[in-house]
């Protein structure tokens, strides 16, 4: 079973979350929490895989309550819920390691999916809303600041891995980049799994922020 635990200051919410994905048979929701405050207690409370996170809440925001929670040791994944499909505290939710972003009106099916998927250990978001994400940001908050540090990092990376960093940059999908570079999807996928080691990176819009930072996807 995936344990979800749902983090929402609107009770209505919550219950029709719990309802959705409780449909599911392999799907149990173990907790709430009503402000990104509780949301740490809740955590080690419960021990969820999976906690469903609400942006904007009274006391703490879903971005503070997204960095607290990915700080703990065996962290769940986080996925943010919000009415905003590019709300400025999402971008930068995502840097603060949330496995993606989910609108609030999703078809139920697509949030049972989506919580299957970040469990697996895998980023929900489609290369189409990764090149949205990343689009949003360059039109927000200039590159220039963080570009020497970027490229710094890329220092210990292969060649191959600088090439697959940049496909992901530009919002490839495993199944694009593996047409682009010749290589198997399940390569791909191993060279993915390797940035994120190298880098200390949580997840593809993170690989997507650095690559741009770098200049990668220019």
């Amino acid at each position: 079973m995936i344990r979800v635990l749902i983090v929402d200051d609107e009770a209505l919410v919550r219950a029709g979350l719990r309802m959705i994905l409780e449909s599911a048979d392999d799907i149990s929701v173990v907790g709430e929490a009503d402000d990104g405050a509780d949301a740490v207690d809740a955590v080690r409370r419960c021990q969820p895989d999976v906690v469903l996170m609400d942006v904007r809440m009274p006391r703490l925001d879903g971005l503070a309550a997204t960095t607290a929670v990915r700080a703990i040791d065996d962290a769940p994944a986080v996925v943010i819920l919000t009415t905003f499909d590019l709300d400025d505290f999402v971008f930068r939710a995502l840097q603060a390691g949330a496995a993606g972003f989910l609108l609030k009106d999703t078809p139920p099916l697509d949030l049972m999916q989506a919580v299957r998927v970040v469990a697996s250990g895998e980023s929900m978001l489609s290369p189409s809303v990764t090149r949205r994400l990343i689009a949003h940001f360059a039109a927000t908050d200039p590159r220039s600041a963080r570009e020497e540090d970027a490229r710094a990092r890329l220092v210990g990376l292969t060649e191959r891995e600088v090439e697959v960093l940049a496909a992901v940059g530009r919002g490839l999908s495993n199944a694009e980049i593996g047409t682009a570079l010749f290589m198997s999807e399940a390569t791909v996928k191993a060279y993915v799994s390797r940035l994120f080691t190298k880098l200390d990176l949580a997840n593809r819009v993170q690989l997507a922020i650095l690559a741009h930072d770098a200049g990668l996807r220019d």
